[in-house]
């Protein structure tokens, strides 16, 4: 009996599954506190203790990214409550404008991670914006879980990567040498 074949194929099914009762629900104003305390958590769940400490840049006060990111996200995008049959296990700010369309944060619960309910969410983005023909997205350089999600399972491409030598011109923080290491910018394009 081979049981490294097995294995294998065990988790070739694991990760290729789909939660197909996913969907997004446009958040609620009186859901706002919670789905910013959520997204800090799942943040700080990714960068602190998942692979453990992997990120002390923190925007605030023991949190990964701050009230105010995720506020001037929710603000200037379009915000919806990832929902798992009837429970919220995560959220996703998105903003477009004609055929470009930016993510601007998504976060899944840890309790639901590896359930394929992250790549079910954003195929229920591409539903949702059929208009926009390419995406894109930022992640750290030591994101390896985001990095994997964005290429592998969503389709992805890593088309640049700001740090010291290559500042982000639309983010002077980001690249130029002090609190951030380096990020991935990805692209999306619909129908290649």
């Amino acid at each position: 009996m081979p049981p490294l074949r097995t294995s294998k194929t065990t988790f070739v099914a694991m990760t290729n599954r789909l939660a197909t009762n996913v969907r997004l629900v446009p958040l609620a104003s009186e859901d706002r506190d919670q789905f910013i305390r959520d997204n800090q958590k799942s943040f700080n769940y990714g960068a602190l203790e998942e692979f453990g400490r992997r990120d002390d840049h923190f925007e605030e006060d023991g949190e990964i990214i701050s009230r105010e990111t995720i506020e001037k996200a929710i603000d200037g995008g379009e915000a919806y409550r990832i929902m798992l049959d009837d429970e919220k296990v995560g959220g996703l700010v998105i903003r477009t404008n004609g055929e470009r369309g930016e993510l601007e944060l998504l976060f899944v619960a840890p309790n639901a991670h590896n359930k394929g309910v992250g790549r079910a969410a954003w195929f229920e983005v591409e539903k949702l914006r059929p208009d926009v023909k390419i995406w894109e997205t930022h992640t750290p350089y030591f994101e390896t879980r985001n990095i994997h999600f964005y290429v592998n399972r969503l389709g992805f491409r890593i088309v640049e990567f700001f740090n010291a030598r290559h500042p982000d011109p639309n983010d002077p923080d980001v690249g130029d040498g002090s609190d951030q290491d380096g990020m991935f910018r990805f692209e999306k394009i619909i129908g290649r």
